[in-house]
């Protein structure tokens, strides 16, 4: 479990993946002694986690309802005491603070101050975090609405929802580091290759992605940057992803949001 260190040496922050299930990261961010989970769909690793390293949990931060994103949370504040998260508009096993687009989470222990953004489409009420942790000025925890090369599947929204939350994404600053929940970036990349086969910045990512894996260390971050550059559900207005959709869909598009659509459509489908 590789951290990202911030820069400041004064008090380290370092955001830390736990991998849970198959392919789920449990995102850790610590400072001094003092820490902060998002979406620990398992307890067990995030109790390891924080007994090897003598940390104190403070805070849960959850996006959406799926167990495999919340399967901990109740557990994790019973043993801790750490406050939940999570937005307003879902179901959730526990919730000590609701949330809704435009409401602040700050967290000075760690250096953690963010806003929410709601991003339905993945679930009706998905929420995401964008702000600062100590050190880095850009981050943005996505829970399964934007992946590395991806987005996450239309569960209980439309195209038109989906678009408009990765459209949110879409206008943050290039240098934000985006923490996404799953490892899916081989499987991704493989897709938007076959959309886009000349992108020359998506066969360098691949390339560098295929070596981290084979290393065993996570894809992740990846950047907002980057994903304009290779994500084809950020180019659905890029002439060659369009006109890729429109082939595979054997009919015109007129509209972004049937490019995206269709996008969505040809990635379930994709072998």
């Amino acid at each position: 479990m590789k951290p990202v260190p911030n820069a400041d040496s004064a008090r380290a922050a370092h955001i830390v993946p736990i991998p849970a299930f198959s392919d789920n990261y449990i995102w850790l961010i610590r400072a001094g002694d003092c820490a902060v989970v998002v979406d620990p769909g398992e307890a067990a690793p995030v109790s390891a986690y924080l007994k090897s390293t003598g940390l104190r949990l403070l805070a849960i931060l959850l996006t959406h309802h799926h167990n495999d994103h919340v399967g901990g949370a109740l557990e994790l504040s019973q043993a801790t005491g750490a406050t939940v998260y999570g937005p307003a508009s879902e179901r959730l096993p526990c919730c000590d603070v609701s949330l809704k687009e435009g409401d602040p989470v700050e967290i000075a222990e760690v250096g953690l101050t963010m806003q929410v953004l709601d991003v339905p489409g993945h679930t009706a009420g998905h929420i995401a975090f964008t702000g600062q942790v100590a050190g880095h000025a850009h981050v943005l925890f996505s829970g399964d609405t934007l992946f590395a090369a991806g987005c996450g599947r239309l569960f209980e929204g439309t195209p038109a929802q989906m678009l408009d939350s990765i459209d949110k994404f879409n206008n943050l600053p290039a240098d934000t580091l985006v923490f996404c929940g799953h490892e899916y970036t081989l499987a991704n990349l493989r897709w938007a290759m076959a959309v886009e086969p000349s992108n020359h910045a998506l066969k360098k990512t691949f390339a560098d992605a295929q070596a981290l894996r084979a290393r065993q260390e996570p894809t992740l971050p990846t950047s907002i940057g980057r994903e304009r550059e290779t994500n084809p559900f950020l180019r659905t207005r890029q002439a060659t992803v369009a006109e890729a959709a429109a082939a595979w869909a054997e009919r015109p598009l007129a509209a972004p949001v049937e490019v995206f659509a269709a996008l969505r459509e040809w990635k379930n489908n994709f072998k």
